[in-house]
């Protein structure tokens, strides 16, 4: 089992995370922001990932402290319990539908953190969530994980169904891209011997 638990304390958050990669979909999320959670949840149930978040942070500030610090601690999480990264599928990407809009992601665990980010939100809020933080979020995700990551809206007008859509659409092809293989076995997939 592919697993880890981890922390990150800093001023102005305290961040612990519980993931395990062959799970059954199970989210226990608590981070202070309504809106996170429920992306998380759907996170975790879409990419079949257990996943357990806690965050106390300086939410009486804004929620840019919290979304950042998870999306850095869950990056870890999934460098963490990829281990070497043998005998990963290594690729992954998912078009989904959330009713109007239509959101593409790809997914390379190739050791190098880079998000590709182009998703037009219409709104600067959705409930006290501001929606910039979505960015951030996959910021401070994907240079800690050292995934490469496409996020592309195509279609949308709602910006609830655009970040829904996303958190759906990378945590699907997070989960292909991190199934074992059984044609590369015990290989890193890369002709280099390493995926960094």
């Amino acid at each position: 089992m592919r697993q880890i638990q981890l922390s990150r304390e800093t001023a102005e958050t305290s961040v612990h995370i519980s993931l395990c990669l062959e799970g059954s979909g199970k989210g226990d999320i608590d981070t202070g922001c309504g809106f996170l959670d429920h992306m998380l949840i759907l996170f975790s149930k879409h990419g079949r990932f257990d996943l357990c978040v806690r965050c106390k942070g300086d939410t009486q500030v804004d929620y840019h402290h919290t979304v950042e610090d998870i999306g850095i601690t869950l990056g870890e999480a999934f460098a963490g319990a990829l281990g070497d990264r043998k005998g990963i599928t290594r690729y992954g990407d998912t078009a989904l539908p959330m009713d109007e809009a239509l959101i593409l992601s790809a997914v390379d665990i190739s050791g190098r953190g880079y998000l590709g980010y182009d998703l037009a939100i219409p709104t600067e809020k959705v409930g006290d969530f501001d929606t910039e933080l979505c960015e951030e979020f996959w910021q401070g995700f994907v240079r800690k994980a050292g995934i490469t990551l496409h996020i592309r809206m195509l279609s949308g007008k709602n910006a609830h169904h655009i970040i829904e859509g996303a958190f759906k659409s990378v945590a699907r092809s997070l989960k292909t891209a991190v199934s074992i293989d059984a044609a590369y076995a015990d290989e890193i997939p890369s002709t280099k011997g390493v995926l960094s």
